[in-house]
């Protein structure tokens, strides 16, 4: 049993490992004027390709809230995500998506009525002044949109959770995931081309890149995170950390992106108080 077991965690942790390769296939094989959709052509085949193992739609009675989960989740935090790694490097961008955790932890005090303990304020508020460090700062290449599209999407991805949380009991999870991948792909797709159009050139390396960003950074990574969870519970979401870490390992070995040692110190201020906040929640 033990044996199995560690061959599910090691599994799901590759779902992290693959969001994580997300903002360098982005940026270096996608047109990242049209982030919004990318991100709608990212989230629709995946949904298809996974409602071709689950094969059912969602019944009519919980179709708006599977809806409103599919804008948080996927649509709104796939849209703002991309639209960040288009300014920003992919290790920053990660960093400030991965801030969900401690933003999970303030909004379900208004929404499910569990007020957070001073351990999680503490850790929250250690993990904004890191934010602080990493994006107030000479040295970065500071853009106020890419930053404000980073909070946003963790913004919207905890907002999501929390509300799953809520909602917890509509559908089994795999369900779920494909519903909303469908769903949030369809919600952005119609703003993207109306706001974005669409790309003048298309070259083999962009329909690469969408190939590996749907078969592999969502559809087989939300398989595996998704399937992990519903078997091994909440402890596993220690190994979403794991994104970013894989983002900034990318960032700063292939991009050559670099962190002088403010923004450094402000990455191991988050990575830390996310780090803490999900042991204390596994």
């Amino acid at each position: 049993m033990a044996d199995r077991n560690a061959g599910r965690f090691i599994g799901t942790a590759i779902g992290p490992m693959l969001w994580g390769t997300t903002y360098i296939v982005f940026v270096q094989t996608l047109p990242t004027d049209h982030p919004v959709l990318i991100s709608a052509l990212r989230a629709l085949p995946a949904g298809l390709l996974m409602l071709l193992l689950v094969r059912r739609l969602p019944p009519l009675r919980i179709l708006l809230p599977v809806t409103v989960l599919a804008l948080t989740n996927i649509g709104l935090f796939f849209a703002l995500l991309l639209i960040s790694a288009a300014r920003l490097p992919g290790g920053i961008t990660a960093t400030l998506a991965a801030c969900q955790p401690l933003l999970v932890a303030l909004l379900a005090w208004p929404l499910l009525g569990r007020r957070p303990g001073m351990g999680q304020i503490g850790l929250a508020v250690l993990g904004m002044a890191g934010v602080g460090l990493m994006v107030l700062n000479g040295g970065l290449a500071f853009d106020l949109i890419g930053v404000l599209a980073g909070v946003g999407a963790a913004l919207s991805m905890a907002l999501g959770i929390v509300l799953m949380e809520h909602w917890r009991d509509l559908a089994p999870p795999v369900q779920m995931t494909t519903w909303q991948l469908l769903i949030g792909g369809v919600l952005i797709l119609p703003l993207a081309l109306l706001v974005e159009g669409l790309p003048l050139h298309w070259e083999t390396r962009n329909t690469l890149g969408l190939g590996y960003l749907v078969l592999f950074a969502t559809a087989l990574s939300y398989w595996l995170w998704v399937g992990g969870v519903q078997r091994l519970g909440s402890r596993v979401s220690v190994l979403a950390f794991l994104s970013p870490v894989v983002a900034l390992a990318l960032g700063v070995g292939v991009m050559e992106e670099t962190l002088n040692a403010q923004q450094a110190l402000g990455v191991a201020m988050v990575f830390l108080s996310i780090g803490l906040s999900v042991w204390k929640r596994a």
